[in-house]
């Protein structure tokens, strides 16, 4: 099944050439271009190769079947199947799950904000990489993720380096011409994503530092409800639908971690 989507949408940006070729290329220079002209560069050097000391760092307290929302081109997904973790990639661009899936990890071209293989049964889910920004919105992010984990499980994610709590609406750019259309995104340091954690049903679990990179791990509160059956936490994206890769098993968490 297709989709229409907007100009606007970030599942249309995310798929456009300056991410696609980034990525193909295994290199920048590439950014975030803010409407006032403000640039954060995206680290594509990294992201294209081996999860270094900083990542595993996050890895390593995973528990379960890992869901790894906006894998991009799929660094930590890889590494966690070397590990015996049983992971799902999950992102809006067919050339971030193709470059995943060359790694040897499952993906699926899908949004957070879609229907999801296992909801309510991963262990852990991770937002790395700046993608607690994914949808512009980092309390209806939270809620969305607190509905794919089980009760009990864990959240790692990484924030920002500063103390800032933003919302912002940027575009890709490659520093040759911006990308079209503008999507809306959000740069959360901890104390801000602590606050709104809390009020998602939340736990602070362990804080810290790696590479200078600031992380945090969040636990879900093991009597939570029953999971909502709804994919529509505000400001989502519209559904992209694929085929489910070969190398998937369906539903990951059922099958064990």
């Amino acid at each position: 099944m297709s989709t229409t989507l907007p100009p606007s949408d970030p599942a249309t940006t995310w798929t456009g050439d300056p991410y696609a070729n980034a990525l193909r290329n295994g290199r920048g220079p590439l950014f975030l271009r803010r409407t006032d002209g403000w640039l954060l560069p995206l680290d594509v050097e990294r992201w294209c190769a081996g999860a270094d000391a900083a990542d595993l760092s996050a890895l390593r307290r995973c528990e379960g079947p890992v869901i790894d929302i906006g894998c991009g081109p799929g660094r930590l997904v890889a590494e966690l199947a070397s590990r015996g973790h049983r992971a799902l990639g999950i992102d809006v661009s067919q050339a971030a799950v193709d470059h995943t899936q060359r790694w040897g990890g499952s993906a699926l071209r899908r949004s957070v904000f879609d229907p999801l293989p296992g909801e309510g049964r991963w262990g852990t889910a991770l937002l790395i990489d700046g993608n607690i920004g994914i949808g512009g919105d980092p309390r209806a992010l939270l809620s969305r993720t607190a509905a794919l984990v089980a009760p009990g499980g864990l959240l790692v994610t990484e924030t920002a380096p500063q103390d800032v709590d933003e919302r912002v609406r940027v575009r890709l750019d490659d520093g040759r011409r911006p990308a079209a259309g503008h999507f809306p995104w959000a740069r959360v340091g901890t104390p801000a994503l602590l606050r709104y954690a809390r009020a998602c049903g939340w736990q602070p679990a362990d804080q810290w530092e790696a590479g200078g990179r600031p992380f945090l791990a969040l636990r879900r509160d093991r009597t939570a409800g029953t999971r909502s059956r709804s994919a529509e936490a505000a400001n989502s994206t519209a559904v992209i639908s694929s085929q489910f890769p070969r190398n998937l098993s369906g539903d990951i968490p059922l099958a064990g971690s």
